[in-house]
């Protein structure tokens, strides 16, 4: 039977190909034009698809003898004849020229437009990325840890963008645009004691003069509900622009900590690695010779990463001299940070008596005293700190995360130490306050010859706003000195990018020809990226913008300059007067250790804010809340005025303690449960990789079992071969086959088919399809 259905096969084909060739004849005859290219392909598909049936169809002689086979040989025989058919319609349009050449044609065109269009789109918005050139490329040369301060760095100016627009469109331009102008009311006209030097550069440059009497500072902002003819809300706006920055601000770095987070739970990248590294980092699209010396620098790098990181994996120390300088070097930076703390103190206190006396009897240093001195800490500290740690003997990645928080904790005590200082300023301002608003009292009875007029009708008298005596303003004094320490460390940085940096490589490069020693590989030799020192600066920077922005609205705006300069020059100074790493190492897979800092020093920054709008009253004739106990009370205010009664009495049963204090001990719980939630998921799946690499490991075992174990078609029973002379049990060696063998038929029971005893299918019997003959 078996033989009948093995003829019937080669009937079968040899029908197929005299079938295709009659249709195709007759399609010749009927339509030369459109129908060559349709009958063609079915030929040649029937004819693919019909060899290949047959092929199957030995097979399955070969295989079995049951009768089952045939729905078998049926079923696949239909399903060929389908894809076929398949095949011919997809395509006789790119082989013919029938009808539906003209749609394929078309289709082909549009899939490759697409494809164009959604490859220079992915280009567009790789280009459309700030400094993202810039960036690789400094990877490239210094590694990843050098480029993970400038994508924060990016990261940050983003940031500062949004803050600017809000602080700008909501504050700034309705102020200039819809309120007062100046000299309409004495907050926003210079005090004509100082209008003769308002417009000196000293004046400006310390954002006195009509710097202060402008829409930068708080002072100058008018208290009335609405203004324009927009009737637009500014006390409100000022208020929720402030509160808003700082929620937005939270709401974006917790984001960015979880998608890091999310990030970093990707699969093993430590099997192989030099192997991966060495046969899959090069880029095979890259057509520029510059973007290769980029990429080669950069596979470089990473390859010094790598070995920094092996070999930290495989160090062996002496455990107990390594405890011993850590704990000294620990010592001296408690030592360090102390005296830091103390010479804040001795100089705060020593400006707060010179402004007792009168800045007026004092030169520059005495005025800009707390700043200078603030900033030549963090321009100094950061290097002993770096000296420091050399005893200590780290990975490179845990020394940068030591010296972070130590530079943290410096910066930390500096600022809270002239937050303090700020403090017991703003309570000198206050006393001074009463006394002003007595002095005016008596200045507005001497107006009307002693006697103050109650429930009198006579016009008021006009007095130009210079001439009105005003109070001190607390809130733009606090304003003018973040602005100011803001500036000053500005300045700090560049000046010490360009002495440090700049003047150093070039004493370096052109001395080194005339000098005693070498002085590349000596002292003082070029310098190193200082990736700590950057990180905190930038971190603290940003604090001193989340603190000051809610007294001086152009903080955002200072901030969004600082940052756009500092990228490009020191973009320029890493790349023209920075050296790499002695050790280069691999930074984390997420900046989200500096997402913590920055978390960290948020809430930190927050606190005083909170404190000075919930607990001192705001100053009685300067800024938006003027006139109100606390800042606050513009909520309620606008409750009373712009909303129904019932909508105030629930926002006052909604903001009552006890309320929110149940409302916050269930946010704490349920942080709780999701924190242990998530780590009983990271706890599974720590599991799981193990189980997935104990898997692996074991078909590995398996595969090289099976490839040292013998295999041979010839096999005598119980797994033993006859001796092979002096070889014993070894296979004999394989028999090499020239040519395919002949089908073979059915063999004696307990032989399989082939036996030499029993072969089955003689010579003179059919030998199955034609190609066979």
């Amino acid at each position: 039977m078996w033989l009948c259905i093995q003829g019937g096969v080669g009937y079968f084909s040899s029908f197929n190909l005299n079938f295709a060739k009659s249709k195709k004849k007759k399609k010749k005859k009927k339509k030369k034009k459109n129908g060559a290219g349709r009958s063609q392909c079915l030929g040649m598909g029937f004819m693919s698809k019909c060899i290949a049936l047959n092929s199957v169809g030995c097979i399955i002689i070969l295989g079995s003898t049951e009768i089952k086979n045939v729905i078998i040989y049926t079923s696949i025989l239909s399903l060929f004849s389908r894809e076929a058919q398949l095949f011919v319609e997809k395509f006789e349009g790119a082989l013919g020229k029938g009808k539906g050449k003209k749609f394929y044609a078309y289709k082909v065109m549009m899939t490759k437009k697409w494809m164009k269009f959604q490859r220079d789109f992915e280009n567009f918005k790789t280009a459309c990325i700030p400094w993202e050139m810039k960036i690789k490329e400094i990877e490239s040369h210094f590694g990843s840890s050098v480029a993970s301060y400038f994508i924060f760095l990016r990261w940050m100016y983003g940031i500062n963008m949004i803050l600017f627009g809000l602080t700008f469109g909501l504050v700034m331009v309705p102020e200039a645009l819809m309120g007062k102008p100046y000299g309409s009311l004495p907050r926003k006209t210079v005090p004509r004691a100082e209008e003769a030097t308002a417009m000196n550069f000293a004046t400006l440059w310390d954002f006195s003069g009509f710097a202060q009497y402008s829409v930068l500072f708080y002072g100058y902002y008018n208290n009335q509900r609405t203004i324009g003819w927009l009737k637009f809300r500014m006390p409100l706006s000022y208020f929720l622009v402030g509160v808003g920055t700082i929620g937005y601000s939270f709401m974006i770095v917790i984001r960015t900590m979880a998608r890091n987070a999310n990030e970093e739970g990707g699969g093993d990248d430590t099997s192989f690695n030099f192997s991966w590294k060495m046969f899959t980092s090069w880029d095979y699209l890259i057509g520029n010779p510059e973007t290769a010396d980029n990429k080669f620098a950069s596979i470089t790098t990473s390859f010094k990463e790598a070995i920094v990181e092996e070999q930290e994996s495989r160090k062996e120390e002496n455990i107990h001299l390594t405890r011993f300088l850590r704990v000294l070097a620990n010592f001296l930076a408690l030592c360090t940070l102390a005296g830091s703390g103390y010479l804040i103190f001795f100089v705060v206190r020593r400006s707060q008596k010179f402004a007792l006396e009168g800045l007026e009897n004092y030169g520059w240093w005495e005025r800009n005293e707390v700043n200078m001195v603030m900033s030549l800490l963090g321009m100094f500290c950061p290097t002993l700190f770096d000296v420091i740690s050399s005893l200590e003997n780290y990975h490179p990645r845990i020394a940068l995360r030591w010296q972070l928080g130590r530079i943290f904790a410096l910066f930390l005590g500096n600022l809270y130490t002239f937050i303090i200082a700020l403090m017991d300023e703003i309570n000198l301002k206050l006393e001074e306050e009463k006394i002003v608003k007595y002095n005016m009292t008596i200045w507005e009875a001497s107006l009307y010859n002693g006697t103050i007029p109650e429930n009198s009708t006579a016009p008021p008298i006009q007095v130009d706003p210079a001439d009105v005596p005003r109070g001190p303003c607390w809130e733009t004094m606090v304003g003018q000195e973040f602005v100011r320490l803001t500036v000053s460390d500005t300045m700090t940085t560049y000046i010490t990018i360009l002495i440090g940096d700049f003047l150093r490589a070039v004493f370096v490069r052109f001395f080194n020809y005339c000098w005693c020693w070498d002085l590349e590989y000596g002292f003082p030799s070029y310098s190193e990226f200082d990736i700590s020192g950057n990180v905190l600066g930038l971190i603290f920077n940003q604090g001193m913008i989340w603190m000051g922005s809610f007294y001086a609205p152009c903080l955002p705006a200072i901030n969004v300059f600082r940052l756009h300069t500092s990228m490009y020059l020191q973009c320029w100074a890493v790349m023209c007067c920075n050296v790499p790493q002695e050790r280069v190492f691999k930074a984390s897979r997420s900046n989200n250790f500096y997402m913590a800092m920055l978390l960290f020093i948020l809430f930190l920054s927050t606190l005083p804010a909170v404190y000075t709008i919930v607990s001192i009253p705001p100053s009685f004739d300067c800024g938006p809340f003027s006139g109100k106990t606390r800042m606050f009370e513009v909520i309620s205010e606008t409750l009373e005025h712009d909303f129904p009664s019932w909508f105030g009495k629930v926002f006052g049963y909604a903001s009552n303690p006890g309320l929110i204090l149940p409302f916050i001990l269930l946010m704490v719980l349920s942080i709780y449960y999701l924190n242990a939630t998530s780590k009983s998921y990271k706890e599974a799946n720590l599991e799981l990789k193990k189980k997935l690499q104990s898997v692996r490991n074991g078909e590995l075992l398996i595969l090289r079992n099976k490839q040292k174990a013998p295999q041979h078609p010839g096999a005598a029973l119980n797994g033993h071969y006859p001796p092979q002379g002096r070889g014993g049990n070894l296979p004999p060696p394989p028999i090499a086959v020239t040519r395919p063998p002949g089908p073979r038929g059915f063999a004696a029971p307990g032989y399989p088919p082939g036996h030499p005893r029993f072969p089955g299918v003689q010579p003179g019997m059919p030998r199955g399809p034609p190609y066979y003959r």
